[in-house]
């Protein structure tokens, strides 16, 4: 192994990901300020079979992972979705996103493509359906009517901003160590090591459950170690379970489930993704999605796995410097955030909030707080932990506020 050809794997890789997932962000930009809040809390009320549908279907091609999703659904049970609803939402949304279903297939061919929203829909709703069946409804869904302040400006301006700034910033860094490992793996796991496994793909199911709960995995970051891992010996079972159980829960996710929707809403959460994650990957199995799906997706034997270069397109070389410039932008800028230092004025408080990791944090809390009479003006900081709060409310409210977007409240900052 040398710097050379990691370098060269990692180059190949980004250079066959890079268009589509700057078509995934711009879309994801467009939904983001097309479609209107309300829309998706619209259909979503009722404990019933279509509401559980509805939120699997608008969760599907939302670019959200599986930290941004709790807020969200957080936000989606404050104004009346039922528990089925946000379940199936919470379940199918992060498995999945327009961004990562074009990824997986300019990496893993228009199999995996397929199956992995077909998976995530399917989960989602029999996970809704259980829990509807298996937990009493809430009897207080009221929530607050207090005006929030939109989102202003020009519409092409703020597709862009978030395709290429908001949500890179979300999963930029995550994205890069994916792509890092892809390629570390690519060039140091032996072809065979996976291969002890062969006969028994059932473990390796298994095996990967137990690193993929528990951790983070981001659901466009996931592919491209998903992939190399097949082409070292690992079964499409076992990298469809990877796919679909390490993006849809970790452990920040199952505490702040279980803190704002109750243990056994918990537990049905992750069993259901548990479960389907296994009977999904010996479906895939069965069907024989193979290796040959993946190297036909890069238009030559092996390219994803080997060192051999070859010559991008102008087109990939185009896009894959626009992605990694994206990066450095949305990267430093969070960077430099993260040391901002937040000096209040008149009427203004700064409190220190915990659990804040990307912008869809950032929109919940600041939703939350700003509902709160006497706040004239929020402002969180994901990096610095921090939320700005302009007004005459009392510490109280705000930490209320706070707790019910589901973040822990830590007072104000010294």
């Amino acid at each position: 192994m040398s710097w050379h050809d990691f370098f060269l794997s990692f180059l190949t890789i980004v250079n066959e990901m890079s268009p589509y997932l700057l078509l995934g962000f711009l879309i994801a930009g467009v939904l983001h300020v097309f479609v209107p809040h309300k829309f998706y809390s619209k259909y979503l009320s009722a404990s019933n079979k279509r509401s559980v549908v509805y939120a699997a279907l608008l969760g599907i091609p939302l670019p959200l992972c599986s930290c941004g999703v709790i807020p969200t659904a957080i936000g989606l049970k404050n104004e009346g979705a039922s528990k089925g609803a946000v379940a199936s939402f919470l379940i199918a949304t992060p498995q999945t996103g327009i961004d990562s279903i074009l990824a997986t297939f300019s990496l893993m061919g228009l199999g995996f493509a397929v199956v992995r929203p077909v998976a995530a829909l399917v989960t989602g709703v029999c996970g809704g359906l259980l829990i509807n069946r298996l937990l009493p409804a809430d009897c207080d869904t009221s929530c607050s009517t207090a005006a929030v302040c939109a989102e202003r400006g020009n519409r092409l301006w703020r597709v862009l901003r978030y395709a290429y700034f908001d949500m890179i910033q979300d999963i930029g860094l995550r994205l890069l160590m994916g792509l890092l490992l892809a390629a570390l793996i690519n060039i140091a796991v032996p072809d065979e090591f996976f291969l002890t496994f062969g006969s028994q793909p059932l473990l390796q199911m298994f095996v990967i459950l137990v690193f993929a709960v528990p951790m983070y995995i981001c659901s466009t970051g996931s592919i491209p170690i998903a992939a190399a891992l097949m082409m070292k010996g690992l079964s499409p079972g076992a990298a469809l379970v990877m796919l679909m159980a390490g993006p849809a829960v970790n452990l920040a996710s199952i505490l702040v489930v279980r803190k704002s929707l109750g243990s056994k809403f918990t537990w049905l959460y992750v069993l259901t993704i548990v479960v389907f994650s296994l009977l999904f990957g010996m479906l895939i199995n069965a069907l024989g999605i193979s290796v040959a799906g993946i190297t036909a997706s890069y238009g030559m034997q092996g390219a994803c796995c080997t060192v051999e270069h070859t010559e991008p397109t102008i087109f990939q070389s185009i896009c894959s410097t626009l992605l990694v410039l994206f990066i450095i932008i949305a990267l430093s800028m969070k960077f430099i955030d993260r040391f901002k230092k937040q000096k209040p004025e008149a009427g203004t408080v700064v409190y220190a909030v915990e659990g804040m990791r990307c912008n869809h944090c950032k929109a919940a809390v600041e939703k939350s707080v700003g509902k709160q009479k006497g706040v004239t003006s929020c402002e969180a900081n994901p990096a610095a932990n921090t939320i700005v709060v302009t007004g005459n409310a009392s510490s109280d409210e705000v930490r209320k506020a706070v707790e019910k977007a589901g973040f822990e409240f830590k007072g104000v900052k010294g």
